[in-house]
């Protein structure tokens, strides 16, 4: 079979991906730059021993030019994605390396057959909505001065509540350091790729949950948060009101979906939400997440904090990914349950729930609601 590279293939979506990838019979080479505070412990013991493991930064380019020798196959999910303030690190890490690799195989008339690049669901920032005439807007982001005071939906000029709608691919707002270069990664994905004749896919993940993800990223979100508060006997926190929507969508099926773009030609240049396909708000995750520790009795804390940049209502359309026969098959009770199953087995992880609330603290991403 074909040599597959999967940057970023020691993480929680490539990790999987190349487990996918061996039992289909790939042979598959890992990079990855084992980044802390992702990898706050060095290589993780859940990579596949059949693939190849390359240790190094996909900014180097001799490293990469390497990494790419006698490749057919590219997915590149390496990238850096935090709560952290170094906006041009995200610009070098995942927009310089997604260049990179379309200038040496350029440089170096590498037969590459497909580039699959990972982007992110908050490319389409806050989505779009309906106002009560029906007319579709897409708001930018609420004023800090509107979360200040509590206020967290968004309304019309007359202050009728909106109602968010499903958001396809053919949407995009990003509004983030993080957002705006996996927008960049698109672009460059597709266009390099229709322009070089490389078939290329981009794929939007919504929240993906499941095992593996890391324990020290804050940005790895609210399976994590939620597990370890009950695993520990502890009364997570929600922002805002709890009432923000959502779509989960479990790493099975996200693993299913980079396989079928690889071998469906009619993927090529194109870009794919890859979303669970229903909405839970999260005061509903948490209490999914509750009946999975059978700790109900411990209600949440909803103390009037926000953080910046986030978005109200974020929910991916995946009606063009079903259009090539992919459906998210997993529930998010799957998810859940899975994660605890691969917490159960972890070991030293008393310190972690601390380490992620200091660091959001000190950065001043987290603030409170300012009382009248």
């Amino acid at each position: 079979m074909s040599l597959v590279l999967v940057t970023g293939g020691a993480g929680f979506i490539g990790s999987h991906t190349v487990d996918g990838l061996i039992e289909l019979g790939y042979d598959v080479r890992i990079l990855d730059n084992l980044q802390k505070p992702v990898h706050f412990k060095g290589k993780p013991s859940y990579l596949n021993p059949k693939a190849e493991f390359v240790l190094g930064d996909v900014r180097n380019k001799t490293t990469l030019e390497s990494a790419l020798k006698d490749v057919s196959y590219v997915y590149h999910l390496a990238a850096y994605q935090d709560y952290l303030l170094d906006f041009s690190t995200f610009f070098h890490v995942n927009s310089v390396s997604t260049a990179l690799i379309f200038e040496i195989m350029i440089e170096k008339k590498l037969p590459l057959k497909k580039i699959i690049t990972a982007s992110s669901q908050f490319v389409q920032g806050e989505g779009l909505y309906k106002k009560r005439n029906g007319e579709i807007i897409s708001p930018t982001f609420r004023p800090i001065d509107q979360l200040e005071r509590g206020d967290w939906d968004w309304k019309d000029e007359k202050g009728n509540l909106m109602e968010w709608q499903w958001t396809s691919e053919k949407h995009s707002s990003p509004q983030n350091a993080y957002a705006i270069s996996k927008y960049s990664q698109e672009l460059i994905t597709i266009n390099f790729g229709k322009r070089y004749l490389v078939p290329s896919v981009a794929l939007r993940y919504s929240i993906v949950q499941g095992p593996r993800q890391s324990f020290y990223n804050a940005y790895s979100g609210a399976c994590r948060i939620f597990n370890l508060h009950y695993f520990f006997d502890k009364a997570p926190t929600l922002y805002e009101d709890g009432s923000q929507e959502r779509d989960f969508v479990n790493i099975h099926d996200v693993v299913d979906a980079n396989i079928l773009v690889l071998q469906d030609p009619k993927a090529d240049y194109e870009v794919f939400c890859v979303g669970g396909g229903k909405s839970y708000t999260i005061k509903e995750f948490a209490n999914i997440v509750a009946r999975a520790h059978n700790k109900e009795h411990i209600q949440p804390k909803i103390p009037g904090e926000f953080r910046i940049g986030d978005t109200r209502n974020t929910c991916s359309d995946i009606s063009k990914l079903r259009g090539l026969g992919w459906e998210p098959k997993r529930t998010i009770e799957d998810s859940v349950a899975e994660y605890l199953e691969y917490l159960k087995e972890q070991t030293d992880i008393d310190d972690i729930l601390e380490y992620a609330e200091k660091t959001m603290k000190q950065l001043n991403v987290v603030r409170k609601v300012k009382t009248v």
